[in-house]
């Protein structure tokens, strides 16, 4: 870290303030139960193909108030939250707007009919053009040091969270969630001792062993929080699994139509290799109906396991990586564990079982729209904070070809053994 970086000092405190993961717990159960209670926001169009009908459907009165309304919501909870962690709300205020404006912009970028067709998501939009106004143009500290990226990106992982129903992954058996399980340990496994071979750092190795084996870009954000991690690494990883997404999903059917595997297998085998959900159906549908139903209860199977997984990491990184430097043979107390266990998961958790058990299907299909836009919004309005604070120089350098080296390894290595134990479990269907 340079100097200049390190006399950087964090905003002050206010009196009260409340851990960053019991704020986000409160501020997306508040989302939820809002949703439930009826409050529901129309889901904005963003969806458009020639400047004519960007015109007419995007930017027409109507679909701008939608967004307003939506800026309402998420500046009034994202002020809560800036409140409660303690950041200063004045600047909170001045920022907030400008994040805003730039992530509705990547979504209306993200929205065009070509794009889409390449299936570039909205992050890569609002990643790039937060990249592009970090680095050329220089921002304040007290910007810089006012962004709430953690809280963004944990508040979507909450919410991401009603969309993981257990009862739509039993209907398919217990193959879909006995694949995702043995892909996720044989991967995250070959994923970390080849990072350590490689001598990746740490936290990228976590980061990266999870974002192969588990579903992307969600497991990356989640370990991350797990283990406190740099979001300059953070955004690399992504990179990574956004950039190797787009010719996984375009190739991987095509090689399975060629060798005429049968649709459960290449199901299974696009589900639990490929990283993003969206690339997962994308390249399902490609294929066939039943190819398409396969592969996205193997990825939200998957999915299921991302709770358990950042919990496991979190207990991981307390053992080996504990405070208590002077005494390297202590082991952390219960308590030290119970300090640094990310307690956003337990958001995850709690709302994955809300809506598993005790949520009507009448009301989770009344409320899965809005939910998951608001979802998408608060991950993407995370990127664009990620964009704005990272350098260029810090993200693509000669330190970052180990890492990339890694996760090439790792995901080549994904690719053959979830095509072997799609064989096995569905080759007989």
């Amino acid at each position: 870290m340079s100097s200049t970086q390190a006399t950087v000092t964090s905003p002050p405190k206010t009196r009260f303030a409340v851990s960053e993961d019991w704020t986000v717990v409160i501020l997306g159960g508040l989302i939820i139960l809002l949703a439930i209670a009826g409050f529901l926001l129309p889901v904005p169009v963003f969806g458009w193909s020639n400047p004519a009908e960007l015109t007419a459907k995007v930017l027409n009165a109507g679909n701008l108030g939608i967004i307003a309304l939506q800026f309402l919501l998420v500046f009034t909870i994202g002020g809560l939250g800036a409140s409660l962690i303690g950041k200063p709300l004045k600047s909170y205020l001045l920022v907030f707007p400008v994040v805003y404006v730039l992530t509705i912009l990547a979504l209306i970028l993200a929205g065009n009919q070509q794009v889409k067709a390449l299936n570039l998501e909205a992050v890569i939009f609002s990643l790039s053009i937060g990249l592009i106004i970090g680095n050329f143009f220089k921002l304040p500290d007290w910007f810089r040091s006012t962004l709430t990226t953690e809280l963004f990106v944990k508040i979507g992982l909450v919410l991401l969270g009603t969309s993981v129903i257990f009862s739509d992954i039993l209907k398919a058996g217990s193959l879909g969630l006995i694949q995702a399980l043995l892909v996720v340990v044989s991967v995250w496994y070959l994923a970390y001792w080849t990072c350590k071979k490689l001598k990746v750092d740490d936290e990228l190795t976590m980061m990266i062993s999870s974002a192969v084996s588990i579903c992307g870009v969600s497991a990356a954000i989640a370990t991350s929080g797990a283990i406190k991690g740099d979001s300059k690494k953070l955004s690399y990883v992504i990179s990574m699994v956004l950039i190797t997404a787009i010719p996984m999903m375009i190739f991987m059917p095509y090689v399975a139509q060629y060798f005429n595997f049968p649709q459960e297998v290449t199901g299974a085998w696009l589900g639990g290799s490929i990283d993003t959900t969206g690339a997962v159906v994308a390249s399902g549908t490609l294929v066939g109906e039943t190819a398409l139903k396969i592969s996205t209860i193997v990825k939200f199977s998957q999915n299921v396991l991302l709770g358990l997984a950042a919990f496991a990491i979190s207990v991981y990184w307390t053992y080996t990586k504990h405070p208590n430097s002077q005494e390297p043979n202590s082991k952390p107390t219960l308590g030290v564990i119970w300090e640094r266990f990310p307690k956003f998961v337990l958001g995850f958790i709690g709302a994955s079982l809300l809506f598993s058990f005790f949520i009507s299907p009448e009301t989770t299909a009344q409320v899965k729209d809005s939910l998951k836009n608001l979802q998408g919004l608060w991950f993407a309005l995370a990127f664009t904070s990620i964009g704005l604070e990272t350098n260029f120089a810090d993200l693509f350098n000669k330190q970052s070809k180990k890492p990339l080296y890694a996760f090439l390894i790792a995901q080549t290595f994904n690719i053959f053994i979830t095509l072997v134990i799609a064989f096995v479990l569905f080759g007989g269907k």
